[in-house]
Protein backbone atom coordinates (compact mmCIF):
# COMPACT_ATOMS: atom_id res chain seq x y z
CA UNK A 1 0.00 0.00 0.00
CA UNK A 2 1.43 3.52 -0.97
CA UNK A 3 1.19 6.11 1.72
CA UNK A 4 2.13 9.87 1.20
CA UNK A 5 5.28 11.58 1.73
CA UNK A 6 2.63 13.50 4.73
CA UNK A 7 2.15 9.88 6.43
CA UNK A 8 6.47 9.15 6.18
CA UNK A 9 7.05 12.53 7.26
CA UNK A 10 4.23 11.78 10.63
CA UNK A 11 5.29 8.38 11.25
CA UNK A 12 8.85 9.34 11.76
CA UNK A 13 7.47 12.15 14.51
CA UNK A 14 6.25 8.97 16.00
CA UNK A 15 9.63 7.57 16.02
CA UNK A 16 11.27 11.40 17.29
CA UNK A 17 8.18 11.06 20.42
CA UNK A 18 9.31 7.37 20.77
CA UNK A 19 12.74 8.05 21.17
CA UNK A 20 12.19 10.58 23.64
CA UNK A 21 10.17 8.63 25.84
CA UNK A 22 13.31 6.37 26.08
CA UNK A 23 15.49 8.64 27.00
CA UNK A 24 12.99 9.26 30.40
CA UNK A 25 12.60 5.31 30.65
CA UNK A 26 16.10 5.33 30.71
CA UNK A 27 16.51 8.16 33.34
CA UNK A 28 14.10 6.90 35.65
CA UNK A 29 16.26 5.29 37.55
CA UNK A 30 18.64 8.22 38.45
CA UNK A 31 15.25 10.90 39.09
CA UNK A 32 14.04 11.55 42.79
CA UNK A 33 11.00 10.37 43.57
CA UNK A 34 9.89 14.26 43.72
CA UNK A 35 11.32 14.89 39.92
CA UNK A 36 9.43 11.79 38.45
CA UNK A 37 6.22 12.82 40.70
CA UNK A 38 6.58 16.45 38.88
CA UNK A 39 7.56 14.98 35.42
CA UNK A 40 4.44 12.30 35.66
CA UNK A 41 1.43 14.83 36.42
CA UNK A 42 3.25 17.38 33.25
CA UNK A 43 3.18 14.39 30.88
CA UNK A 44 -0.20 13.83 32.24
CA UNK A 45 -1.45 17.61 31.59
CA UNK A 46 0.30 17.37 28.40
CA UNK A 47 -1.96 18.55 25.35
CA UNK A 48 -2.59 16.97 22.98
CA UNK A 49 -2.07 13.64 24.93
CA UNK A 50 -0.85 10.07 22.70
CA UNK A 51 -3.89 8.38 24.02
CA UNK A 52 -6.10 11.28 22.90
CA UNK A 53 -3.95 11.78 19.70
CA UNK A 54 -4.53 7.83 19.32
CA UNK A 55 -8.46 8.38 19.54
CA UNK A 56 -8.42 10.69 17.29
CA UNK A 57 -6.96 8.86 14.97
CA UNK A 58 -8.97 5.93 14.94
CA UNK A 59 -12.12 7.49 14.80
CA UNK A 60 -11.17 10.04 12.11
CA UNK A 61 -11.80 12.94 13.80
Amino acid sequence: MVISGEAIRMMNFVDDISTTLRRIAANIPFMTEEERKRLADYMRKAEPSYPGMIEKLEKGS
